[in-house]
């Protein structure tokens, strides 16, 4: 090891260049990362292919700028230097290092870090008077060359720069050390990679007229990072999550804090941020720092719905009652991300392209500005969807900078927009890679799959000793759960919840892992899904089909056969076999007592069909004994028993929309979703009592009282009194808020009540306070997910601890635990967030699907698109609707010159659009009216 010195020149967070002397060591051995090393380096962990025909070494300039050609997963044997990580670090901001740093940990992306700073014969100090960039250029030459001489000249290097000077300098020192551009490397070796050219030209164009509009500020500067922190410290400024009202996106947004340190004691909500000056160029989902203004400044949320809409109305007749309300004056955080836009109108196009190429597009998501993008086929794309990034928001650009990434599609053809909403939720779900594929077990008619005898030695055999069965929806291919209750001597039950074992197929660390990691969970739309998970496994090995072997983790209560008290519980790895394959609608018929056929029996007669028949039916029945059992212990506990809202798109073969139909309640359902929760429950307990800080559970916190506000004046219009204390006395209020001429009405308060609760969030139980543990909708004192592996990540976490949990109770010895809590803390933010996305991607989906079934109706000649409605509040130019043949009650239906009256007894609206909780409202008495529902 060799001692030298290291000098920078640094910027200090106030501009200041300051020059920074530091020990620098730098050593022979140094890890190369590849797999063809003749050299014998110590490396450890992700290795470069050795299938590529060359190494690429990108230099400074092009990791800086064009990252994004870098993440093609078609670029294999990619070498970062050590001297462009670091430069992007200081650089490039947060957003752009993470990018880097997850590229490189991810083992789908051919690509390497190589430490050259520290090797001995790369390491380059500065000479005198050499410019920084020529310095990081040379740097990166240096260490393309070692590398090529290192390896013996097995593989030939590229080295990508925009700088010519270097191209023609450098390109003929070394024979197979090639220096090129980006530009000629993709036009030489990816002639076919149309996207990543594409996108290179975008970028470059980009960067060519990335000069300032002009010297005139329109935002003010954001201040110093040290000064965000200190004020925040001191309680002078607050953080926090920016949320723009979609449908007043140019004059609203709110910043939603938590655990804010302010001393403002008036802070009882969250901060209005009134207009675009005082967002100060922070976009919908940054995180924020923000000053108050003094409270003769303090406005209120806007009642009309949306803008351009009521604005002749007076203030006060069109805002609510003031509160807090602030100023950005720094961001902590950007969250960009890419944004699915479209081109303005031709006249639009034309007039702003006359004497430049910039244009500014409109974004899908209308919560995010216009965006300038450089681009000269802004014509031609006229009706079209693209994607683009944000780059830069100067203060003297009114709007922000992007540039295209690629086109997505025609807008309005369905392919488009199904990949536009993919898009605007984060949801990225290629098709498995090969690689991954070779991970999976193989099950042909040729080559069928087996039970390993060790494995099934290991296991408790459960095929021949019990009943068990699967309750599903119809066509469900992807059974995680099954069920089976038997009598035992004794006066006693068994009670048994049997899941699909997913972690024997899918091991920690692997390929499949990792991408079921980065899904979270399986994506369901309106004609399609994404599976988590290969099909070999999600719809096949791992689904607990009727009539084959299957391995499972189950969980077997013993029960009192009178009181139902649990005696004894076990857990472990079973092996079973499902008789019986039933969908929801034939187990409430058998139920019922009616005459139906179960597929398993067509083919016995007699005495054996009634006897297997009688047998299936008991227990079914004392299933729903048990399961009404369960419902009433978390009822006495405050469970809540609310209104979902779920209509299906019924489709033809050819995936055209023919009707909507709304789920029908059925008692199965209950039972089946209780014993889902009791299982959940107990595995939540196990783990947490094995591993108190890192096990993953999941909690549901109390609503925000202010949230329930809608609900109450609801009620009081229909003279009922709703308690929101606790989640009991919101239960009891609930239950006696009944209108007996009115069933709709109980059914509306009960919806309205599941839109003011909080999101049900993961959590690694080292990262709350146990009190913080509760899930308040359930009224469990400990609940996680264990009983869908796969489809959901989190019980495939969940399963992992339970099985250490078993080895750490059988083997009375400590067992490393899988994760650290924050690690774990840092998946359940990702499966959280992915979980979210999921739930707005299937809601969106559904409504596209509803726009398409009356998108060609006439309201005035089909019966289908006039339905009945309930008004339940009424705002400063429309009014908001329940329409419960479609189960929708976030439409509004805004007003154009129509007073009330008149517009309630039409059967057509000018708009429709969906209002969330976050709006805050006014009410007024419900009333009814005969709505178009197109």
């Amino acid at each position: 090891m060799i001692k030298t010195e290291k000098v920078l020149h640094l910027k200090s967070s106030k501009g200041r260049k300051v020059r920074v002397v530091r020990e620098h060591y730098v050593r022979e051995q140094v890890p190369c990362g590849s797999s063809i090393c003749p050299a014998g380096c110590p490396n450890n962990g992700k290795l470069l292919s050795s299938d590529v025909t060359h190494y690429v070494v990108p230099d400074v300039g092009v990791v800086r700028d064009f990252l994004e050609i870098l993440e093609f997963r078609e670029l294999q044997g990619v070498v970062f230097t050590q001297t462009a990580y670091q430069i992007v670090q200081h650089t490039r901001g947060r957003r752009h290092y993470n990018r880097l740093r997850a590229l490189l940990k991810d083992p789908r992306h051919d690509c390497v870090l190589f430490a050259n700073e520290f090797q001995q014969d790369c390491y380059c100090p500065r000479d005198k008077g050499e410019s920084q960039d020529k310095w990081h250029t040379r740097c990166v030459y240096h260490a393309a060359v070692w590398y090529f001489n290192h390896l013996a000249g097995l593989r030939p290097v590229v080295m990508l720069t925009e700088d010519c000077d270097a191209i023609s300098e450098c390109s003929a020192l070394n024979s197979g050390v090639y220096v090129i551009s980006t530009q000629e490397y993709l036009k030489s070796f990816w002639p076919d990679l149309q996207a990543a050219q594409d996108l290179y030209n975008s970028i470059a164009q980009t960067l060519q007229e990335r000069e300032s509009e002009g010297v005139e500020k329109v935002y003010t500067e954001h201040l110093p990072a040290e000064v965000l922190e200190a004020g925040i410290k001191s309680g002078r400024y607050i953080q926090g999550n920016l949320s723009v009202n979609k449908h007043r996106a140019q004059h609203e947004a709110f910043v939603r804090y938590e655990g804010s340190t302010s001393k403002n004691t008036e802070l009882n909500s969250d901060v209005l941020i009134n207009g675009m000056k005082h967002r100060n160029r922070a976009v919908h989902g940054d995180v924020v720092v923000i000053e108050l203004l003094p409270r003769n400044e303090w406005k209120g949320r806007t009642m009309a719905l949306t803008e351009g809409q009521g604005e002749e109305r007076s203030q006060e007749d069109t805002q609510s009652q003031p509160m807090p309300t602030g100023r950005v004056v720094g961001v902590l955080q950007r969250n960009w991300r890419e944004y699915v836009v479209s081109f303005p109108p031709l006249e639009e196009v034309q007039s702003q392209s006359r004497n430049s190429q910039k244009i500014l597009v409109v974004p899908w998501d209308y919560r995010i500005p216009k965006i300038r993008i450089s681009t000269q086929q802004a014509e031609a794309l006229q009706d079209h969807r693209i994607i683009v990034r944000l780059d830069s928001w100067e203060s003297t650009s009114v709007y922000p900078n992007g540039h295209c990434v690629r086109v997505l599609g025609k807008a309005g053809e369905l392919e488009t927009e199904i990949q536009t909403i993919l898009m605007e939720n984060c949801i990225h779900v290629p098709p498995f890679s090969e690689a991954q594929l070779r991970e999976m077990p193989v099950n042909t008619e040729e080559n069928p799959w087996q039970m390993d005898s060790s494995e099934v030695s290991s296991r408790r055999d459960l095929r021949d000793t019990h009943l068990v069965f699967s309750i599903d929806p119809k066509g469900c291919e992807d059974v995680d759960d099954t069920l089976s209750v038997r009598p035992l001597p004794g006066n006693r039950l068994e009670l048994g919840v049997h899941i699909a074992d997913v972690t024997h197929f899918v091991r920690e660390g692997c390929l499949t892992d990792l991408e079921a990691r980065s899904r979270a969970t399986t994506y369901y739309l309106a004609d399609r899904r994404y599976d988590m998970l290969p099909s070999v496994l999600s719809a096949d090995l791992c689904s607990l089909l009727g009539g084959v072997d299957r391995y499972a983790i189950s969980v077997l209560w013993e029960l009192d056969a009178e009181s139902l008290d649990v005696c004894m519980v076990w857990y472990g790895r079973t092996i079973i076999r499902s008789s019986y394959q039933l969908h929801y609608e034939l187990a409430q018929s058998l139920l019922n007592g009616e005459e139906v056929e179960v597929p398993e029996l067509a083919q016995l007669k007699g005495s054996q069909r009634d006897l297997k028949l009688a047998e299936l039916l008991q227990a079914l029945e004392t299933l729903t004994r048990v399961a009404r059992h369960l419902r009433a212990q978390r009822d006495k506990g405050g469970a809540l028993e609310l209104e979902g809202v779920e209509v299906r798109a019924q489709l033809d073969e050819e995936k055209n929309i023919t009707a909507l139909v709304p789920k029908q309640p059925l008692e199965v359902h209950e039972t089946v979703a209780e014993c889902m929760i009791y299982a959940n429950h107990w595995v939540a307990r196990k783990i947490q009592k094995s591993f108190p800080h890192q096990a993953l559970l999941r909690h549901h916190p109390p609503p925000k009282q202010e949230f329930f506000s809608h609900l109450i004046e609801s009620a009081k219009a229909r003279g009922f009194s709703i308690d929101t204390r606790s989640n009991r006395a919101l239960a009891d209020s609930l239950e006696r808020s009944v209108d007996p001429q009115d069933p709709l009405v109980n059914r509306l308060l009960r919806m309205m009540a599941t839109q003011a609760m909080s999101n049900a969030l993961y959590f690694s139980t080292g990262a709350c306070a146990e009190e913080q543990y509760y899930h308040y909708g359930l009224a469990l004192d400990r609940y996680t997910h264990f009983t869908s592996p796969i489809r959901r990540y989190a019980d495939v976490i969940v399963h992992r601890l339970l099985i250490a949990a078993i080895q750490l109770e059988k083997e009375e010895s400590q067992i490393k635990a899988l994760a650290s809590n924050k690690e774990l803390e840092e998946l359940a933010q990702h499966i959280n967030n992915k979980n979210r996305a999921a739930q707005h991607a299937q809601t969106q989906s559904t409504e596209l699907f509803q726009c398409l079934y009356f998108r060609d109706k006439d309201p005035q000649k089909d019966e289908r698109c006039v339905a009945d409605g309930v008004i339940y509040a009424v705002r400063a130019n429309g009014f908001l609707v329940f329409i419960p043949q479609l189960l929708q009650y976030t439409l509004h239906w805004i007003l154009s010159g129509l007073d009330f009256e008149t517009a309630a007894n039409s059967k057509h609206s000018s708009k429709a659009a969906c209002w969330g909780k976050e709006e805050g409202s006014h009410l007024a008495n419900s009333g009814f009216a005969s709505l178009a529902a197109g």
